[in-house]
């Protein structure tokens, strides 16, 4: 099966949105369209389908009401409100900015079929993939994918902990990594979503010294291999500059962009 881009969105806007992007949330709660995410470590998460035809004005009393949910709670640190570049919102960015949200980078909405990413691509000699659950594993991951991004140690636990959270709570959520003399150097989430045909690819992250040799698009076809045998027909990611040119030459297609407007406490 090979659908086109516009079907592909349809099936990112009907399949993926609001519930099945609340997976790990400790509670959820809903204001008019807005859907409402808390979760472990004081984060706050702001999705929803659409913002149900509002006006610059309705927009802005969504984005103030999302935020007086989350400033309510003394805990949460940190608002990510995922904005889509095909929505209709009108001002919604300036409006978040007005607010006190910052954006992030954008990233390209990936989506295919898992089948085309399967591959036998060759490794490193002494490099090898693996699936982690063990409490070690995981924060020598998110050390490492901190390190990759810049963020802090203490970022990195806050993540660590989340995901053994969601670990024990048998979200479906699978972890894998790519070792080399004992050192994890590169990783990455397979997030299947529940009821719908599609496994979400995320959380790559190579170090840079090992960038360029197959590892990340070796892992990712790991990934995908797992997803087929779980029956999920399609893979979605977020992707940074890094990874999209690899799951394109790989046959995903880029059916929008997504940027992150963050509010910290």
């Amino acid at each position: 099966m090979t659908l086109d881009r516009t079907a592909l969105l349809a099936a990112y806007d009907d399949q993926l949105r609001t519930d099945a992007e609340l997976a790990g949330a400790l509670s959820v709660a809903r204001h008019g369209p807005l859907v409402l995410g808390t979760y472990h470590g004081g984060r706050g998460f702001v999705t929803y389908r659409d913002l149900a035809g509002a006006d610059r004005a309705g927009v802005e009393g969504l984005v103030s009401a999302g935020l007086a949910h989350f400033s309510a709670k003394p805990g949460i640190r940190l608002v990510e409100w995922k904005t889509r570049s095909h929505d209709h919102a009108p001002g919604l960015t300036e409006v978040l900015v007005a607010a006190g949200f910052e954006p992030e980078e954008p990233e390209s909405i990936m989506i295919g079929e898992a089948r085309r990413l399967l591959a036998d691509v060759p490794l490193p000699a002494g490099v090898t993939l693996r699936r982690i659950t063990e409490p070690p594993d995981v924060r020598a991951m998110t050390s490492m994918v901190a390190a990759v991004f810049g963020e802090t140690h203490a970022d990195a636990e806050r993540v660590a902990d989340s995901l053994l959270l969601r670990l024990t709570r048998d979200a479906g959520m699978e972890l894998w990594v790519a070792e080399a003399d004992g050192e994890i150097v590169c990783a990455g989430r397979l997030e299947p979503v529940a009821g719908t045909a599609f496994a979400g690819i995320w959380g790559g992250a190579t170090r840079p010294d090992w960038r360029g040799r197959g590892i990340y698009r070796a892992l990712t076809s790991e990934r995908a291999r797992s997803a087929v045998a779980l029956g999920k027909v399609f893979v979605n990611s977020d992707s940074t500059e890094f990874s999209r040119p690899i799951l394109e030459r790989a046959g995903l297609v880029k059916v929008s962009t997504t940027t992150p407007y963050v509010w910290r406490r």
